[in-house]
């Protein structure tokens, strides 16, 4: 059988997400392969990979939460906001303080409207951003609604602030730095990106490229792979009966006991214990109904 499950991948600086898929699916023989939330190519760490059916638990992936070690050079902005892109500011930062930084960083927690970088795989009209970009066009972009939970602010080597950032889906941390070079008035981008953390997956436990490799020459990769419902457990349980998991499996509506909150999902089991996929309650109908078939 096709291995199905997620790799908790840690990408390198330089290769492209869609690199490290082509990868996988070369060296392990898998068709379907996809990987949730990119990383620009000189940003690394967590990159959860999907294999076989496990691919359509990507929606539910990128909703949750990510945690970044950011590197942001004071004094310097670019077109890109990060340390590729050309410099269009320049600006003394020298005689910035850590406290004076730390207030700046302190006025981003919570809720934010953010607009994301013109250098960006955002679409507008079909096309990325950062196709018009290079052709030197820049079009107004529509903030989005970010969250940022937690900005701990590590380090202070001028002109260099790491700052570790935990946030919603949808957070450009290269937008964060270029409107913190903006709040303090010198310019800022981003030169070192980290993933240390997507969802349940934590760079402490993830697989780099040497470790993929000596597992693919050993033949026991596949013992690297997470079930597909590892990233789903905050989702509560539920058995069906083998009646029930017929209904399930055709799509029919289930009459369950409805969730604590009224709505929500929850993950639905056969009676052996095979994860079978996700059901919806509607309240509207007091039922459950197939949200997502992963088993077949």
């Amino acid at each position: 059988m096709t291995p199905q499950g997620i790799l908790n991948f840690n990408k390198p600086r330089g290769p492209t997400a869609f690199a490290l898929v082509h990868l996988v699916r070369r060296l392990t023989g898998v068709t379907k392969v996809g990987h949730a939330g990119t990383l620009d190519p000189q940003a690394e760490g967590v990159l959860p990979i999907c294999l076989g059916r496990a691919t359509k638990i990507v929606p539910y992936l990128l909703e949750g939460r990510k945690v970044y070690q950011a590197q942001i050079t004071l004094g310097v902005a670019t077109d890109t906001y990060d340390a590729q892109g050309r410099v269009t500011h320049q600006a003394d930062a020298s005689g910035l303080t850590r406290a004076a930084i730390d207030e700046a960083l302190r006025g981003f927690f919570g809720p934010q409207e953010q607009v994301p970088p013109m250098h960006s795989a955002l679409k507008v009209g079909g096309i990325p951003l950062y196709r018009l970009a290079r052709r030197g066009l820049e079009v107004p972009r529509s903030p989005r609604r970010v969250h940022f939970y937690r900005l701990e602010f590590q380090e202070w080597q001028p002109p260099v602030a790491t700052v570790e950032v935990e946030c919603s889906k949808g957070t450009y941390i290269r937008s964060l730095a270029h409107d913190l070079g903006l709040k303090l008035g010198c310019g800022a981008h981003l030169s070192g990106l980290v993933r240390l953390q997507y969802g349940p997956f934590q760079i402490k436990d993830s697989v780099d490229l040497c470790q993929f490799h000596e597992a693919i020459k050993d033949a026991t990769w596949e013992s690297l792979i997470y079930p597909a419902d590892y990233p789903l457990q905050h989702f509560p349980a539920v058995i069906l009966g083998p009646e029930q998991e017929a209904s399930f499996r055709h799509g029919r509506s289930l009459a369950l006991p409805p969730p604590p909150t009224g709505q929500g999902c929850c993950r639905a089991y056969s009676q052996p214990g095979q994860f079978l996929g996700l059901l919806r309650f509607l309240s509207e109908e007091a039922q459950w109904r197939r949200e997502l078939l992963l088993d077949l």
